[in-house]
């Protein structure tokens, strides 16, 4: 493939290229058209803790081109931290920002128009499908490299408790602290199966990633090699022409849906997996998913689904052994950046710890791990992670307590307003409404501690959400959707057997309140969000910008 830069007239092609040696990229590079340009898009920040480690795996990346022949150069952009940003009006970024990294990739590599090839490098959780996102707009040959999860030495059970005790009143900041660095024990991604773990292994599984490229741990010599082999590889992929839609072709799309389904993932991966369809012409919709997971079990427990680790995960074999196991489910043909087929990597002998990743039809394994819910309250759509829920919460019902915001539950639940058997509904947090989509993961956590509760909402949910959290309502209320038209004390109905999910509220009734209806408009505090609430499209198809 011949550089944009180089089909410049001869004057300015000498200036542009004088401008990238004055950076420090070698002229015979320049020269050279058998030396490829890399480009190493790196998400690195000292703000979150995935991205940490980043800088020093892109020192491995570009130890890997330049022995494989090509030339390394690196430019940065921004990656958020959701553990920081819970809780407070900052998550309305979160979700926004996927976008602003997948454009501004696009403006740095299209724009400047001298690279052969890219390794993207992200770990959490809106940066690894913005990369795949702008891997899959700009499409030249591409890998993605993450930081891995890091090592935990306390179990996510014992995490979970010191959380408890301090909204109980019974630890101090700092013992939370303490004790929660002993669970993320330093840089690297959370060690759960939140949205950053569970779009690595997606990627994996897409075959954007080298194999075991999701989950060796962040603080491992193995995970400087992988990065190291995957600059390496991307150099490869130029040289044989392996472009990424080559790789991320509906086949490959599908088989990470069954992955997904088969590990009991984030419920996010069901934004952007429909998000990157979008970006590749592709089809990723809720009812495709909800087929899929209908009848494909869930082989692995890692937390919130149990009480394991990613880091367990991995020492039973990682997404190879996942892939192993649900072989027979997928299509082996599809490309991977190995420049082999899926088949071909999964040849020879592969670990697998059987304690851990169960087989398909071992009676532990069972369906439904991630449910698409219709109804009244949600006639597009609603989804929840059946995986962790408690078996006596898979047919519920409860009056409704019904606020406006993130903020307006906690402040009742500070009041000790929220009684036992209460479906709290938090709404006006969808794409257009909050605006941004806010992840109520700390609400989910607070409500653990009130018995039979629920949680409604528009929003979204954090990856290690569990108990009975249905969320990403569609349409969502600033829409004017039935979930804006609840009162206090409607009756909430659950029903996750049936996939079901109403209020108790006729129609007619529904009819009438929709005529006094207005709008909650949040104060969304500058531009961009300004912005993005009248851009973005529904939580169904990727919550992309139209």
């Amino acid at each position: 493939m011949q550089r944009a830069i180089d089909k410049l007239e001869p004057f300015q092609r000498a200036i542009s290229k004088a401008h990238l040696a004055s950076a420090g990229v070698s002229i015979d590079s320049l020269e050279n058209p058998d030396k490829p340009l890399i480009a190493i898009a790196n998400s690195w920040n000292e703000v979150c803790p995935g991205h940490e480690p980043l800088r020093q795996l892109a020192a491995e990346v570009k130890k890997g081109i330049l022995e494989a022949g090509g030339e390394p150069i690196e430019f940065n952009t921004i990656g958020m931290c959701d553990g920081v940003a819970q809780g407070h009006a900052g998550m309305r970024y979160c979700l926004p920002h996927r976008e602003i990294i997948a454009d501004s990739c696009e403006a740095m590599i299209v724009g400047e128009g001298c690279f052969d090839g890219v390794v993207y490098m992200g770990s959490c959780d809106k940066i690894v499908p913005a990369m795949l996102m702008a891997a899959a707009r700009i499409n030249l040959p591409a890998a993605l490299v993450t930081a891995g999860p890091c090592y935990d030495e306390i179990k996510p059970s014992e995490s979970k408790a010191l959380r408890a005790r301090f909204l109980r009143g019974e630890a101090t900041e700092r013992e939370v602290i303490e004790g929660t660095l002993k669970y993320y024990t330093g840089p690297g991604i959370c060690p759960f199966l939140g949205t950053a773990n569970t779009m690595g292994c997606l990627t994996e599984g897409l075959g954007m990633m080298l194999p075991n490229g999701a989950l060796w741990p962040s603080s491992t010599s193995q995970r400087r090699f992988s990065a190291r082999q995957t600059g390496a590889a991307v150099v490869e992929l130029v040289r044989r022409g392996i472009k990424p839609s080559d790789i991320m072709t509906q086949g490959a799309i599908d088989n990470t849906v069954k992955l997904l389904a088969s590990i009991g993932g984030s419920l996010n991966a069901l934004i952007h997996l429909p998000a990157l369809a979008h970006e590749l012409g592709l089809e990723c919709t809720w009812t495709q998913v909800a087929e899929t997971t209908s009848h494909t079990p869930v082989v692995c427990n890692v937390v919130p689904n149990g009480d394991i680790s990613c880091v367990n995960l991995y020492k039973a074999g990682g997404v190879p052994a996942v892939l192993k196991t649900i072989e027979g489910d997928l299509d082996g043909s599809v490309m991977t950046v190995t420049g082999k087929t899926l088949a071909q990597n999964l040849v020879g002998d592969i670990h697998i710890d059987r304690s851990v990743i169960r087989t398909q039809d071992d009676p532990a394994s069972v369906a439904n791990g991630i449910q698409v819910l219709y109804g009244n309250l949600a006639p597009e759509g609603a989804l929840v992670k059946t995986s962790a829920v408690p078996a006596d919460q898979h047919v519920w019902s409860g009056p409704a307590m019904v606020f406006n915001s993130e903020e307006e539950a906690f402040a009742a639940y500070n009041a000790n307003a929220i009684k036992p058997g209460t479906g709290v509904v938090v709404r006006y947090e969808g794409p257009k409404g909050g605006p941004g989509m806010k992840e109520l993961h700390r609400v989910t956590e607070i409500m653990k501690g009130i018995p039979n509760s629920a949680v409604i909402t528009d929003g979204r949910f954090s990856g290690a959400s569990g108990g009975l959290s249905v969320g990403y309502l569609c349409p969502e209320a600033l829409d004017g959707a039935p979930i804006a038209l609840i009162q206090d004390g409607d009756v909430i109905h659950v029903d996750l057997n049936k996939n079901l999910i109403e209020v108790e509220v006729s129609d007619d009734e529904l009819a009438r309140r929709k005529q006094d209806w207005k709008p909650v408009i949040h104060e969304n505090g500058g531009h961009l969000l300004a912005r993005y609430a009248k851009q973005v499209g529904s939580a169904k198809t990727g919550a992309v910008i139209q």
